[in-house]
């Protein structure tokens, strides 16, 4: 299942959005060198385009691409960062927060 928050999250039930996103960062951190670069390649397969039609948009349609831009990209990356991250979180969770786990 892919979540669009991380307030939905099971595994991270009970945190507060600063333990959340410090337990995902930590979880990110770890992941696997050839899981960052597919990652980062993701990102930037969503970047350049939207860049591009930025800089070569006139008028109004500069703000267009870049309200796109803003909605499109956290749409599409931060379920797939939870969903690679995952199955670290438990462990992430239980060693920076041992007393909430």
């Amino acid at each position: 299942m892919l979540y669009l928050n991380s307030r939905s999250i099971p595994e991270l039930a009970g945190l507060s959005f600063p333990q959340r996103m410090a337990v995902i960062r930590k979880a990110a951190d770890n992941l696997a060198v050839p899981t960052k670069i597919s990652l980062n390649i993701l990102k930037l397969l969503i970047l350049v385009p939207l860049f591009l039609l930025i800089a070569r948009a006139d008028g109004w349609a500069i703000a267009g691409y870049i309200v796109l831009l803003v909605v499109l990209y956290p749409l599409i990356t931060r379920p797939v960062t939870f969903a690679l991250c995952r199955k670290d979180f438990s462990r992430v969770r239980s060693q920076l927060y041992p007393a909430e786990a």
